[in-house]
């Protein structure tokens, strides 16, 4: 992925690849203000309104839908044309009541795939980490950025510490309540959200042993029997026994 660096704008030609930006047609395009998505992994808002939504022209045009309150993104308005939006995060056209999944897609890395009004209220977030707090409470640190608080009645029972990192767990929105946690076991239902075979999804079958825990090696098989390989750092999991969000026609 492109390094973004410290400055305010950024070349086209830097972009990282998977931008749906001309990198001929301009020399500068939007950066991505700092916020809970890494720029690697991020588009800005800016960028997702013209060239994903398709509901403006021109980066001016944009601008006032964004700053004009039209846009939700995880049932928050947001203003700032700069924002970071990731993988998972749901974006609302708050005229049309339409609402989408930035979800990860073959080739293309980042896209978008309408969902149900009752599906908005929700989304998945992967353990990136946890730690534990004052009082023996249970914090977790998610790939959006966001912290969870699990409280806890007794700091010494084991049952109680269910999560794991790489696990995922199902956030309610904007509220940002957890409503369920899916574990990363064998069997469970994965997308991959980086390298050749990102956006598809398929179920654990293996983790290698040895190597560094986010680099083991894993083995997948997709919903048609194909079996693929990928590195643990590029799964996210989507549910328990099957996945609990939209995706793709032909993903499974």
């Amino acid at each position: 992925m492109a390094r973004m660096g410290g400055k305010k704008h950024l070349k086209r030609l830097a972009a990282p690849e998977f931008w749906p930006v001309l990198r001929k047609e301009k020399v500068w395009s939007v950066k991505p203000s700092a916020g809970p998505h890494p720029s690697s992994r991020s588009l800005p808002l800016l960028t997702v309104v013209r060239e994903l939504l398709g509901i403006a022209e021109t980066n001016r045009e944009a601008r006032k839908i964004i700053s004009e309150g039209h846009i939700k993104v995880d049932g928050r308005v947001r203003r700032n044309y700069k924002y970071p939006v990731g993988f998972m995060d749901v974006i609302e056209l708050v005229d049309t009541e339409e609402f989408f999944r930035v979800i990860p897609v073959p080739v293309k890395v980042m896209g978008l795939i309408p969902i149900s009004k009752e599906e908005a209220d929700y989304k998945i977030c992967r353990i990136e980490n946890k730690t534990t707090v004052k009082g023996g409470n249970i914090q977790l640190n998610l790939h959006d950025g966001r912290n969870i608080i699990v409280k806890v009645e007794d700091a010494t029972s084991p049952h109680e510490d269910r999560y794991k990192t790489m696990g995922s767990v199902k956030v309610s929105l904007p509220s940002n309540k957890l409503m369920d946690y899916f574990e990363l076991r064998e069997g469970a239902p994965v997308i991959v959200i980086g390298g050749r075979n990102v956006g598809r999804v398929a179920r654990l079958i293996a983790v290698s042993e040895g190597m560094r825990h986010y680099r083991k090696l894993v083995t997948l098989e997709d919903f048609k029997g194909n079996k693929f390989y990928t590195t643990l750092d590029k799964l996210m999991v989507i549910g328990e026994d099957k996945p609990v969000i939209s995706l793709p026609e032909g993903a499974l």
